[in-house]
């Protein structure tokens, strides 16, 4: 590790300490007395407010600061952090009060005018395709803020034009080709369920039910995810499958690589059996075998479904 990535991480390794002594560091990062001892010196010029105790029993300090103090970042690290901040253009909502614009400019005021034109010329050059969506999702803040605090909330959602109250608990946000989706406990039904973000109207907080720690929720989540009437699959693809698979899959689904072979292995719930069939059929010619039959059967009629249906169009 250089001393710049070693002051660097020592910074981050600090802030949060009230107090520490030069053997933490010595020990840490293997350095010598003499070393740690200039790198402590070295914080302190960059601004860290740090204080020493002198004594037999003598320790180093750290000043509470709500801020933390300067960090510096290499060249790709810049570029990264750039670059990630831009993917938020594909969401028309997130769940912070921000102008992607305004945070841009921010951005490139701490860098020099030359690095500036160079990501300029890389966003250019270097895309990250994200699927965009103009749903709105003005409550996303709302429920994280909720899901954090653990709150039971009063829910009205509205779907194909019907409007619905519900009570819950959210606690895991996700993010799927530009469409936000939130998963909640239901204490109504006492069952989970996955709301769409930009179908939520409102959200109010209620003491009607005792709110539920969130590692306790997600636990349920994966028991209850798989239901007991579940029916598994498993789907043989070419090198081509392989790549649809990475492109697009879902938590219920796994890749196998097992020699030659490349299989898609999972299941699926009763009342998913539309959802898995038009799934697969994106993979096309890809796809080698099927496994169940019944899974195979669902395909076909699908296929054939579709099939009628371009044929009226072409009348």
């Amino acid at each position: 590790m250089s001393k710049s990535e070693r002051i660097n991480d020592m910074m981050i390794y600090l802030n949060d300490k009230n107090f520490f002594n030069l053997k933490d560091l010595m020990d840490r990062y293997d350095i010598s007395k003499s070393t740690a001892l200039r790198d402590v010196a070295s914080l302190e010029e960059m601004g860290m407010p740090i204080f020493s105790e002198p004594g037999r029993n003598g320790r180093y300090g750290v000043l509470k600061n709500k801020l933390l103090s300067p960090i510096v970042f290499t060249v790709d690290e810049m570029s990264a952090l750039y670059f990630s901040m831009l993917t938020l253009k594909a969401y028309e909502s997130t769940p912070f009060h921000l102008k992607l614009e305004t945070l841009k400019r921010k951005f490139e005021m701490c860098l020099s005018e030359g690095y500036i034109d160079e990501l300029h010329k890389m966003e250019e050059i270097l895309r990250f395709e994200v699927s965009k969506h103009n749903n709105s999702s003005p409550l996303l803040k709302d429920i994280l803020k909720a899901a954090i605090e653990e709150q039971v909330c009063n829910l009205i959602y509205t779907k194909k034009g019907i409007r619905k109250e519900y009570k819950v608990q959210f606690f895991d946000i996700t993010a799927n080709y530009g469409q936000w989706y939130v998963t909640a406990f239901n204490f109504e039904t006492e069952s989970i369920r996955v709301f769409r973000c930009d179908k939520i109207e409102c959200i109010s907080i209620i003491d009607d039910y005792e709110s539920k720690k969130i590692k306790e929720l997600k636990q349920a989540f994966l028991k209850v995810f798989k239901r007991k009437e579940a029916i598994d699959f498993e789907i043989e693809v070419t090198k081509k499958g392989v790549d649809l698979f990475y492109k697009e899959h879902y938590p219920s689904m796994n890749l196998l690589i097992e020699g030659e072979g490349n299989y898609i292995k999972g299941f699926y719930n009763k009342g998913e059996e539309k959802f898995i069939s038009n799934y697969f059929i994106n993979y096309s010619d890809s796809i080698i075998s099927i496994k169940p039959n019944s899974l195979k059967e669902l395909m076909v009629e699908r296929v054939s479904s579709l099939s009628e249906y371009y044929k009226k169009m072409m009348l």
